[in-house]
């Protein structure tokens, strides 16, 4: 809720500070890398250390309590180093937490449970920019919608230390197995990750959306944060379809959402308002394969013990994928927005005929 809510603002909160374009997608796109780089170390230290719950608590904290600071920020170069620091969080606690994930979830199917943590998560994600809206209807101010934004922070900390009482050592939900290999991962979990980078790399963050909203007028200023609620609602239902649709049919999953989500970046930066709404629902739709079945498949791809580990490979290579292709959309943006659609689209082409090859010649490995 408090940093989803927070997200759904920050592209035009960047705006009237004196960001361009190019700037509010060059800070999306290293918020993200940054926060997916460090899960690199972080899920490497989950596995050395086996403390999934420090580094959970430690990533909580820093992720939600950057969002209220926002607040205060005069100059858009602190509000973009609060936006990074956000994301640091994310990255600190996200490995341990799907490792976590992956061993609670063996029994129902990583796919359901990925998909029910998913969409859990994106109640919060609808409430959050709701409370925005609200806000920002009641009195037109970006500062007051982040403060506001402190109490649900602190409320899910207070949530996280009633769930490490009651499951102290998560890695005993799953039962041992023998792993088919112990030193690096399969070439299938690479070739998985290829087609994820291509994915995330031609996927527009909504914030650049927001600011394109914004910046055109298709929507007005107060109106946005309920576009993001509403993609966030279409993420909530997509990722438990898809995660059931994953435990059943594996890799074919993502060749199906990656074909719908693809015409998001026609729709919302070529439309008009309905353009607008019907782009933010196909957002939605990938952003839920993104944030559920596309982590639900690393959770069968590498052994138990090495979760951590695979999860933050995983994570970093997707967001130096989603950075890179963050920057440059941004720079095509302030040029071209056609060019930028041209870019989102063949990233996407090329991510299903990834997943098809994947699907064809990999697909016994997640069943």
């Amino acid at each position: 809720m408090t940093y989803e809510g927070a997200r759904s603002i920050t592209g035009p909160f960047l705006g009237t500070l004196g960001a361009s374009g190019a700037v509010v997608g060059f800070v999306s796109g290293l918020g993200e890398l940054a926060g997916y780089a460090l899960r690199l170390v972080s899920g490497y230290l989950s596995d050395r250390t086996r403390r999934y719950w420090l580094l959970t608590f430690t990533g909580y904290t820093v992720n939600l309590l950057a969002v209220p600071l926002l607040a205060l920020a005069g100059h858009w170069l602190l509000a973009s180093t609060l936006i990074v620091v956000e994301r640091l969080g994310k990255a600190i606690r996200t490995p341990a937490r799907d490792a976590m994930l992956s061993h609670a979830t063996r029994q129902m199917g990583h796919g359901w449970g990925f998909g029910l943590h998913e969409a859990m998560d994106q109640i919060g994600a609808v409430l959050g920019p709701l409370i925005v809206f609200a806000v920002l209807s009641y009195r037109n101010d970006y500062r007051l919608g982040f403060a506001v934004l402190l109490v649900p922070a602190l409320l899910a900390l207070m949530a996280l230390t009633v769930a490490r009482l009651q499951f102290p050592r998560p890695q005993e939900l799953e039962s041992k197995a023998v792993p088919l290999q112990t030193r690096g991962f399969s070439q299938t979990y690479w070739l998985y990750l290829g087609a994820v980078g291509l994915v995330a790399a031609g996927y527009a963050d909504f914030p650049l959306m927001a600011y394109h909203f914004g910046k055109t007028g298709v929507v007005a200023s107060s109106h946005i944060a309920l576009f993001y609620a509403l993609a966030m609602g279409v993420d909530a239902i997509g990722a438990l379809v898809l995660g059931r649709l994953f435990d059943r049919i594996g890799f074919y999953t993502l060749i199906l959402a990656t074909v719908i989500s693809a015409g998001f970046a026609p729709l919302a930066f070529l439309g008009g308002f309905f353009g607008a709404v019907s782009g933010a629902i196909l957002w939605g739709i990938g952003m839920s394969a993104q944030e559920s079945v596309m982590r639900a498949a690393v959770a069968q791809l590498v052994p138990s013990e090495r979760r951590g580990t695979g999860f933050g490979v995983f994570h970093t290579g997707y967001g130096l994928a989603w950075f890179i292709g963050s920057a440059l959309m941004g720079w095509l943006y302030d040029r071209s927005v056609l060019a930028l659609v041209t870019f989102s689209v063949l990233t996407q082409v090329a991510a299903m005929v990834a997943f098809m090859a994947l699907a064809r010649g990999h697909n016994r490995h997640l069943h």
